[in-house]
């Protein structure tokens, strides 16, 4: 490859590495060009699938600052996924075409500036999306607000009523719980009352 040539290659990786939150670094040997087709198709709505030279692409990671990029990677047929959606749903594109194809192996990768090992990756592609987890996430604070208001609604309606119960008795007249305690009052206060009122008996006609 001519000295320009390789120039515009390394520019166009180490930009590619600058625009990507991630990179997944596979080999490709024993791949047809229609399975690279396809499996190119099946990753594209999160990331684009390109077969590079190892040395120029130890080149432009330096140049883009990628320092996380473990170059014993770079050994063989190389080819990189480079991330620019959701790294979860490009790493299970990338090994679901592997269950399918064996001749596709991940060999590692970096994300966000940290390193990933094979079985980083393929642990990366067992998480839930980003679109399950945020839907998770609004269902869980959407449980919590119901339920925050439930617990806030439940007292607030309780004083209410109280509130209008006191309302009431103070429009009768009658002091907030006085009603119940005159009755016993009043009923013990009629016994002496009514002793007091008894007429004495007549004295007895004295003897003549």
């Amino acid at each position: 490859m001519a000295r320009p040539e390789k120039a515009a290659t390394v520019a166009e990786i180490s930009d590619r590495f600058r625009t990507s939150s991630a990179a997944v670094l596979t080999e490709y040997r024993g791949l047809s060009v229609s399975q690279l087709t396809q499996l190119r198709k099946s990753i594209s709505g999160h990331a684009t699938y390109a077969v590079v030279k190892n040395t120029l692409t130890a080149i432009a990671a330096r140049d883009a600052g990628v320092t996380a990029l473990d170059e014993s990677a770079l050994a063989g047929p190389t080819a990189i996924a480079f991330v620019t959606g959701d790294p979860v749903e490009a790493a299970k594109g990338l090994r679901d075409f592997a269950r399918t194809n064996p001749a596709l192996v991940i060999k590692g990768g970096v994300l966000e500036g940290r390193p990933l090992s094979a079985d980083e990756v393929r642990r990366l592609a067992d998480l839930e999306s980003r679109e399950v987890l945020l839907a998770k996430l609004a269902g869980a604070m959407k449980a919590s607000l119901t339920q925050a208001a439930y617990l806030f609604a439940a007292p607030l309606s309780q004083a209410a009523r109280t509130i209008d119960a006191l309302r009431i008795k103070r429009e009768e007249g009658a002091p907030a719980g006085a009603t119940d305690a005159a009755e016993p009052a009043a009923a013990d206060a009629a016994e002496p009352a009514a002793a007091d009122a008894a007429p004495e008996p007549a004295s007895e006609p004295a003897e003549g």
